[in-house]
């Protein structure tokens, strides 16, 4: 904004001392005569300020920050804060000091018109993922139109948008529940994979530990054969060795039983013939269970 200045000598302005960071425009009993440079400069004959006045303006580059306070396109209100930066342009610095009383308001007027005009047609989240379009608006409606007031746009900078204190609560929450959503899903997968893991780890456990049963069994029986038939040219029948199968089973069954802690009395016959009665029961009972299904189908 261009303000009144005096020149370096009291009771005249017919002298000036213009600052590197300043344009001085001299004015002859109210009239804009020229631009003074940068230095000291004479400008005429004065009498006590009343034939030479001066005006001044910065030729830095200033920024302004302008608040617009609008409503998305899902009705959420936001306080949106877009910093223009802006500079006097040398050659139209005449304008720039006699054209605009009010910079600020000025260019505040123009983005409030372009944000109210962008933000309505946005989702609130696409606000946010959109700052540059808005920026580039912004400059591109500022450029046209202070350029013939004798100002450049820098840059015009979307810093903050600023939903109300609920919105964002809410939305932190939404965020926060998708989170543990994500959470409770990954947990949930690597439980299934540690059970699915376990059950075949069992199931191969199991696998193995039958083989290694099975394995044993063929070379308890193989050498019970040998021992049986050594020296001899005697050979056994297959229903002696399912006999002898069986009894070992029988005996692995109550040596397993009593190695649990809580093994109970099991009474077993003590006689000479004990052993193969025990064989002979266990034969006639297997005998009998497969017997059964063949009578049902007959009798069908």
């Amino acid at each position: 904004m261009a303000e009144s200045a005096k020149g370096c000598l009291p009771c005249t302005n017919s002298f000036a001392t213009v600052p590197q960071d300043k344009f001085y425009a001299v004015e002859k009993f109210g009239k804009f005569s020229h631009l003074l440079q940068a230095g000291l400069n004479f400008s005429g004959f004065d009498l006590c300020g009343c034939c030479i006045s001066y005006r001044s303006i910065s030729n830095r580059v200033d920024q302004i920050n302008c608040r617009v306070r609008t409503k998305t396109k899902d009705n959420v209100f936001v306080n949106v804060i877009v910093a223009v930066q802006q500079s006097v342009i040398s050659d139209k610095a005449e304008d720039a000091i006699y054209k605009l009383s009010d910079v600020g308001a000025q260019i505040d007027s123009y983005v409030s018109d372009v944000v109210r005009s962008q933000l309505p047609r946005m989702t609130l989240d696409e606000a946010f993922e959109k700052k540059d379009d808005i920026s580039d608006a912004c400059k591109d409606q500022l450029e046209k139109n202070m350029a013939t007031f004798g100002f450049q746009i820098h840059k015009a900078l979307v810093t903050e948008l600023q939903p109300d204190a609920e919105v964002a609560a809410s939305m932190n929450e939404i965020n926060k529940q998708r989170r543990l959503r994500d959470a409770a899903l990954m947990a949930a997968e690597a439980d299934k994979v540690r059970v699915v893991k376990k059950a075949e780890a069992e199931a191969d456990a199991q696998h193995l530990q039958g083989q290694g049963i099975a394995r044993q069994r063929a070379a308890i029986i193989e050498g019970l054969r040998d021992s049986i038939t050594h020296g001899t040219n005697e050979t056994l029948s297959s229903e002696k060795v399912s006999e002898l199968l069986l009894i070992t089973q029988y005996f692995e069954t109550l040596r397993d039983i009593g190695a649990q802690s809580k093994a109970q009395t099991v009474f077993i016959p003590t006689g000479v013939g004990g052993v193969s009665d025990i064989a002979g029961q266990i034969r006639n009972g297997v005998l009998q269970a497969s017997a059964v299904p063949g009578q049902a189908s007959m009798r069908a």
